[in-house]
Protein backbone atom coordinates (compact mmCIF):
# COMPACT_ATOMS: atom_id res chain seq x y z
CA UNK A 1 0.00 0.00 0.00
CA UNK A 2 1.53 3.48 -1.19
CA UNK A 3 1.17 6.94 0.58
CA UNK A 4 -0.98 9.22 -1.78
CA UNK A 5 -1.43 12.74 -0.48
CA UNK A 6 -4.60 14.23 -0.47
CA UNK A 7 -5.08 16.04 -2.80
CA UNK A 8 -8.45 18.47 -2.10
CA UNK A 9 -5.22 19.84 0.82
CA UNK A 10 -4.24 23.30 0.26
CA UNK A 11 -1.18 24.63 1.37
CA UNK A 12 -2.56 28.02 1.97
CA UNK A 13 1.63 29.38 2.63
CA UNK A 14 3.32 30.25 -0.38
CA UNK A 15 6.42 31.93 2.28
CA UNK A 16 7.82 30.74 5.51
CA UNK A 17 7.05 32.68 8.56
CA UNK A 18 8.54 33.44 12.29
CA UNK A 19 8.02 35.81 15.04
CA UNK A 20 10.31 38.62 16.05
CA UNK A 21 10.76 41.62 17.87
CA UNK A 22 11.31 44.47 15.21
CA UNK A 23 11.52 48.19 15.45
CA UNK A 24 8.06 48.72 13.50
CA UNK A 25 5.16 51.64 12.93
CA UNK A 26 2.04 51.89 10.97
CA UNK A 27 0.19 54.75 9.36
CA UNK A 28 -2.34 54.46 7.02
CA UNK A 29 -2.10 55.73 3.46
CA UNK A 30 -4.31 57.80 2.79
CA UNK A 31 -6.46 57.15 -0.77
CA UNK A 32 -5.19 60.24 -2.42
CA UNK A 33 -1.44 58.45 -2.16
CA UNK A 34 -2.39 55.00 -3.15
CA UNK A 35 -1.09 55.47 -6.48
CA UNK A 36 2.76 56.53 -5.31
CA UNK A 37 3.43 54.03 -2.92
CA UNK A 38 6.05 51.63 -3.86
CA UNK A 39 8.24 49.81 -1.22
CA UNK A 40 11.65 50.68 -0.54
CA UNK A 41 14.57 50.69 1.46
CA UNK A 42 15.36 53.78 3.39
CA UNK A 43 17.42 56.30 2.06
CA UNK A 44 17.97 54.07 -0.98
CA UNK A 45 19.34 56.06 -3.96
CA UNK A 46 21.59 55.35 -6.40
CA UNK A 47 23.93 57.93 -7.49
CA UNK A 48 26.36 57.79 -10.82
CA UNK A 49 29.94 59.12 -10.59
CA UNK A 50 32.76 58.93 -12.91
CA UNK A 51 35.06 56.59 -12.29
CA UNK A 52 37.47 57.54 -9.99
CA UNK A 53 41.24 57.10 -11.27
CA UNK A 54 43.28 54.16 -9.48
CA UNK A 55 45.37 54.58 -6.38
CA UNK A 56 48.69 52.83 -7.15
CA UNK A 57 49.89 53.69 -3.24
CA UNK A 58 47.77 50.17 -1.89
CA UNK A 59 47.75 51.52 1.67
CA UNK A 60 46.39 54.76 1.00
CA UNK A 61 43.74 53.14 -1.21
CA UNK A 62 42.86 51.19 1.55
CA UNK A 63 42.96 54.17 4.32
CA UNK A 64 40.44 55.76 1.26
CA UNK A 65 38.58 52.61 0.98
CA UNK A 66 38.18 52.76 5.20
CA UNK A 67 37.36 56.51 5.12
CA UNK A 68 34.43 55.69 2.19
CA UNK A 69 32.84 52.98 4.53
CA UNK A 70 32.60 55.47 7.34
CA UNK A 71 31.01 58.53 5.69
CA UNK A 72 28.58 56.00 3.78
CA UNK A 73 27.67 54.79 7.67
CA UNK A 74 27.53 57.93 9.48
CA UNK A 75 25.06 59.26 5.94
CA UNK A 76 23.07 56.29 6.60
CA UNK A 77 22.58 56.83 10.54
CA UNK A 78 21.84 59.78 9.40
CA UNK A 79 19.16 58.99 7.41
CA UNK A 80 17.70 56.88 9.62
CA UNK A 81 16.99 59.43 12.35
CA UNK A 82 15.89 61.92 10.23
CA UNK A 83 13.26 59.45 8.98
CA UNK A 84 12.28 58.87 12.51
CA UNK A 85 13.58 54.83 12.40
CA UNK A 86 16.07 55.53 15.43
CA UNK A 87 12.71 55.72 17.73
CA UNK A 88 10.30 53.17 16.22
CA UNK A 89 8.80 50.96 18.81
CA UNK A 90 9.53 47.17 19.17
CA UNK A 91 7.21 45.34 18.56
CA UNK A 92 6.27 41.18 17.98
CA UNK A 93 5.19 40.40 14.80
CA UNK A 94 4.53 37.29 12.39
CA UNK A 95 6.73 37.95 9.39
CA UNK A 96 7.24 36.29 6.04
CA UNK A 97 8.02 37.37 2.46
CA UNK A 98 4.62 37.65 1.58
CA UNK A 99 3.05 39.57 4.57
CA UNK A 100 2.74 40.48 7.88
CA UNK A 101 0.61 40.34 11.07
CA UNK A 102 0.54 41.82 14.44
CA UNK A 103 -1.12 43.15 17.28
CA UNK A 104 -3.00 46.61 17.62
CA UNK A 105 -5.28 48.45 20.21
CA UNK A 106 -6.35 50.54 16.51
CA UNK A 107 -8.84 48.37 14.44
CA UNK A 108 -7.69 49.10 11.34
CA UNK A 109 -10.53 48.46 8.07
CA UNK A 110 -10.16 45.85 5.47
CA UNK A 111 -8.56 47.01 2.18
CA UNK A 112 -6.83 49.74 4.04
CA UNK A 113 -3.02 50.51 2.57
CA UNK A 114 -1.06 50.88 5.23
CA UNK A 115 2.61 52.02 5.28
CA UNK A 116 4.98 49.82 7.61
CA UNK A 117 8.49 51.28 8.45
CA UNK A 118 10.60 48.77 10.42
CA UNK A 119 14.08 47.55 10.47
CA UNK A 120 15.39 44.33 10.03
CA UNK A 121 18.49 43.11 11.88
CA UNK A 122 20.55 40.66 10.48
CA UNK A 123 24.69 41.01 9.81
CA UNK A 124 23.37 43.73 9.01
CA UNK A 125 20.42 46.37 9.51
CA UNK A 126 18.04 47.50 6.60
CA UNK A 127 15.53 49.95 7.10
CA UNK A 128 12.10 49.50 5.02
CA UNK A 129 9.44 50.76 4.29
CA UNK A 130 6.57 48.64 3.03
CA UNK A 131 2.95 49.02 1.83
CA UNK A 132 0.36 46.42 2.09
CA UNK A 133 -3.27 45.62 1.94
CA UNK A 134 -5.52 44.86 5.25
CA UNK A 135 -6.90 41.16 4.69
CA UNK A 136 -7.75 40.23 7.51
CA UNK A 137 -9.07 41.49 10.77
CA UNK A 138 -9.47 39.71 14.08
CA UNK A 139 -11.11 41.24 16.95
CA UNK A 140 -10.83 40.46 20.90
CA UNK A 141 -12.05 43.02 22.93
CA UNK A 142 -9.75 45.62 22.75
CA UNK A 143 -7.42 44.02 20.69
CA UNK A 144 -6.79 43.25 17.36
CA UNK A 145 -4.50 41.14 14.95
CA UNK A 146 -4.01 42.73 11.51
CA UNK A 147 -3.42 40.73 8.66
CA UNK A 148 -1.43 42.49 5.79
CA UNK A 149 -0.22 41.20 2.25
CA UNK A 150 2.45 43.27 0.74
CA UNK A 151 1.66 45.18 -2.48
CA UNK A 152 3.84 47.57 -4.50
CA UNK A 153 6.57 45.49 -4.17
CA UNK A 154 9.70 44.05 -5.94
CA UNK A 155 11.70 41.19 -5.79
CA UNK A 156 14.63 42.66 -4.15
CA UNK A 157 12.48 44.60 -1.11
CA UNK A 158 11.24 40.62 -0.66
CA UNK A 159 14.59 39.05 -0.56
CA UNK A 160 15.61 40.79 2.77
CA UNK A 161 12.53 40.30 4.17
CA UNK A 162 12.80 36.11 2.97
CA UNK A 163 16.70 36.55 4.09
CA UNK A 164 15.28 37.93 7.71
CA UNK A 165 13.31 35.72 8.04
CA UNK A 166 15.81 32.48 7.68
CA UNK A 167 18.03 34.51 9.58
CA UNK A 168 15.42 34.18 12.37
CA UNK A 169 14.43 30.67 12.39
CA UNK A 170 18.66 29.86 12.27
CA UNK A 171 18.25 31.58 15.69
CA UNK A 172 15.45 29.78 17.02
CA UNK A 173 16.87 26.46 16.27
CA UNK A 174 20.29 27.58 17.46
CA UNK A 175 18.21 28.79 21.29
CA UNK A 176 16.11 25.62 20.91
CA UNK A 177 19.44 23.04 21.15
CA UNK A 178 20.88 25.17 24.32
Amino acid sequence: MSYKPDESFENRREYSRVEAYIPFDIRVVPPEEHKAVYSRVSGDTTLEFASLPEIEDKSLAEWFKMINAKLDLMTSMLSLQREGFCSLPVQCVNISGGGVSFSSQKKYEMGDILEIRMILSMLRSVALYIYGKVVQVRSQGEDHQICVKYVAMDDEIREEIIQFVFHRERQIIREKRR
